[in-house]
């Protein structure tokens, strides 16, 4: 554990703090740290890039899968339940933008699923796990415009171990992942987001680079790791613990 009980609390602050400045660099990395007051096609891009790696298999890492247990199966269930009771309220997005919930590419109005991220929470995942206390909740649009509450998100940091992330939710039962292995334009060329090859978007979670070497040669930064662990909690119209928490590339919203 990063904390114990009998820590000063002015160091356990300064230690969140820090994570929290550790999380916001990767966004500072690809331009979504800070938005810009004019929106340019690049800025636009770049969401829609970021909001493409919610889903990428080609760049996920996901966690092996262990053996079923009895004894994961109620783990996963309570956890699941509690986390479905804590969220009940947000089925009005407005109650979650007043409790600091703020969606993640926000320029990017057509979205599969719309992240509402609160990154105080992402903070207390590096240390600890609450399944009453998820990092985001997820919406998807309505026909007629509006958001339903679908789910949520937990995280946890990239140096988790297989373990550390077992004993938050089973690794029998989710499937955890890590997005990875992604190249980005460099520093002061957010141009060059729009640039194509063989009609795919050069940079980013849509990319078919996935090497650092690959990267390189095209004049990009590679990023090994984007964020930290993610595991997605598909509550809406699923019983089956393997859709619930099924990686976002298994998983197909009910109707």
């Amino acid at each position: 554990s990063l904390v114990s009980a009998d820590m000063p609390f002015a160091i356990i602050r300064r230690a969140a703090h820090l994570a929290l400045l550790l999380l916001a660099l990767p966004l500072a990395a690809v331009g979504c740290a800070q938005q810009p007051r004019n929106h340019s096609d690049a800025d636009v891009q770049i969401d829609h890039e970021m909001s493409q790696s919610m889903g990428q298999g080609a760049h996920l890492t996901l966690t092996p899968t262990r053996p079923p247990s009895g004894a994961d199966s109620v783990r996963a269930a309570a956890v699941a339940d509690m986390l479905r009771r804590a969220i009940a309220r947000y089925a009005d997005v407005r109650l979650a933008e007043a409790d600091g919930f703020r969606r993640f590419a926000p320029r990017l109005k057509n979205q599969a699923v719309f992240h509402y991220t609160r990154w105080s929470r992402a903070v207390e995942a590096v240390v600890a796990f609450d399944p009453a206390k998820p990092t985001s909740l997820l919406y998807r649009q309505e026909p007629d415009g509006s958001l339903r509450l679908i789910g949520a998100m937990y995280t946890a940091p990239q140096r988790a171990t297989l373990d550390e992330l077992n004993r938050r939710v089973p690794l029998s039962i989710a499937r955890w992942h890590l997005h990875s292995n992604i190249c980005i334009p460099p520093l002061g060329q957010r141009e060059r987001w729009r640039e194509q090859r063989d009609g795919r978007p050069l940079f980013g979670p849509a990319s078919s680079i996935t090497t650092r070497e690959a990267c390189d040669a095209v004049g990009g930064r590679f990023l090994p790791h984007l964020f930290g662990w993610m595991v997605h909690a598909n509550l809406v119209g699923a019983d089956d613990p393997a859709a619930i928490w099924a990686a976002p590339h298994e998983h197909r919203h009910p109707s």
